[in-house]
């Protein structure tokens, strides 16, 4: 039986847009291409919305972050609401000021800005922490604390649990849907069970 007719345009858009602006990158120590993490956070998202543009900005969400792509041509390309989407996501560097100098202030600049976000930002933001989660917590159980020499952050594992447990705060709206659950799950698994 075939599938069912789905307008997929703006999808199919985006998904080759993250394509070509993430091509010919390697996703951090990982050993495959960058553009697999944008699609299993877009995958994620779909898990909880069947909505174009958060699957757009799931797929984007990395691009001007990490890409030469401007917030002005997502706009272009996709729209206002796919742009806000993307820029709720985006982190702010600080100039002049090393990544790992400004790593705390960056993670707790976007965590505020994520507690304050739609929850249509919040689910493209799930997305993206949770796939990072999975794979953290596989390389963490495969090559122990010599993970965290891959990051910025100067704290090692105990910096980033403040970060994924105070995002897991900030994400408390979706609790409840299955996204964050696992992200729950794979947090303790890294990081041990947290009691409040």
């Amino acid at each position: 039986m075939a599938n069912a007719y789905l307008d997929t345009r703006l999808v199919d858009k985006a998904i080759k847009f993250a394509v070509d602006a993430h091509s010919n990158t390697e996703r951090r120590g990982k050993g495959f291409p960058y553009v697999i993490h944008v699609l299993e956070a877009m995958e994620i998202v779909a898990t909880m919305t069947s909505d174009p543009e958060l699957l757009c900005a799931a797929a984007l969400h990395d691009t001007v972050e990490d890409t030469d792509v401007s917030i002005d041509t997502i706009r272009a390309e996709f729209g206002d609401r796919v742009a806000s989407l993307v820029n709720s996501e985006s982190e702010v560097p600080v100039p002049g000021v090393s990544e790992q100098e400004s790593w705390r202030s960056r993670k707790q600049a976007a965590i505020d800005r994520l507690a304050s976000c739609s929850r249509d930002a919040k689910m493209v933001a799930l997305g993206d922490k949770l796939s990072n989660m999975r794979a953290i917590d596989r390389d963490y159980h495969r090559q122990g604390d010599e993970l965290w020499n891959l990051f910025h952050a100067p704290g090692g594992k105990a910096d980033h649990e403040w970060h994924y447990r105070s995002l897991a705060e900030s994400l408390g709206d979706l609790s409840g849907t299955a996204a964050y659950e696992e992200l729950m799950f794979h947090i303790d698994s890294v990081f041990g069970t947290h009691s409040k």
